[in-house]
């Protein structure tokens, strides 16, 4: 019995190498596990399911061969969970069905082969980033999305744009510490949740923490974001004694289970 957990894969028409690697390792990975999770930002942007109908936008086929695969997956008996991202928050039904998969609560306590975990792609731990969270808080209103999409497709396109250009400029000029989660409120959120394991990704700063939560060793498990070269993800499988383990891999060769 296996879990599998991955993060921030940026899919776009901009990254052939990480997308035929994702199909890849939906191919030799993937098939057999309980579940797949996919902690958010799967796209580099979304803007709308309606970018489905797109056919002229290289995104819109670039999806529509990702819902193929996750929905075979699916069929096959492996559960897929889907949860926003900060790049692709406006997943909506649609995209969500056609994979035949769930979508995730922003922050979801799960129970993996046994173990208790909270789950949540990571960007609303980045406390000290002010200029973000209230971006963040903007865009997770249900009027301001719908605002959004109401604009014609293209304007949206144009926006989302504009907005990745913004982002990139301004994180150039913050401090590394303001980027990353903030350890107060990860010990706060896993105390409310009472669970001594955390997983999430966002940060692109794979890793394995130690921390104590109510006089309890715990662990907050961060996973890495996909390139032209590797992936990484989370594996949990009851013959390791429920411990999840981290893995970075070549994307030409997944790990076959």
């Amino acid at each position: 019995m296996r879990t599998l957990l991955i993060a921030d894969l940026h899919l776009s028409s901009d990254t052939p190498d990480t997308n035929q690697g994702f199909y890849l390792y939906l191919e030799h990975t993937a098939p057999g596990a309980d579940a797949l999770y996919i902690l958010g930002d799967l796209f580099d942007a979304w803007i709308g399911d309606d970018l489905l109908d797109a056919t002229h936008h290289p995104v819109s086929g670039i999806a529509h061969e990702v819902i193929t695969r996750l929905r075979k997956l699916s069929d096959d008996g492996t559960a897929v969970y889907l949860m926003h991202g900060n790049r692709d928050f406006l997943l909506g039904e649609r995209f969500v069905s056609a994979c035949q998969a769930m979508l995730l609560a922003d922050i979801e306590q799960v129970e993996l082969q046994g173990v208790p975990v909270v789950l949540l792609h990571g960007d609303s731990l980045c406390t000290q980033d002010e200029a973000y969270m209230a971006f963040r808080l903007q865009s997770r209103n249900p009027e301001w999305q719908a605002q959004m999409l109401a604009l014609p497709l293209e304007q949206r396109l144009e926006l989302a744009k504009s907005l990745r250009m913004q982002s990139g400029e301004a994180n150039a000029n913050k401090a590394e510490a303001i980027m990353d989660v903030t350890q107060q409120d990860v010990v706060a959120l896993m105390e409310h949740y009472g669970v001594a394991t955390m997983i999430h990704g966002h940060t692109h700063r794979p890793h394995v923490h130690d921390l104590t939560v109510e006089e309890v060793p715990a662990k907050r498990y961060v996973v890495g974001d996909w390139d032209s070269q590797h992936g990484w993800d989370i594996v949990i499988e009851r013959s390791d004694h429920t411990a999840p383990r981290l893995r970075q891999f070549a994307l030409s060769e997944p790990p076959d289970a």
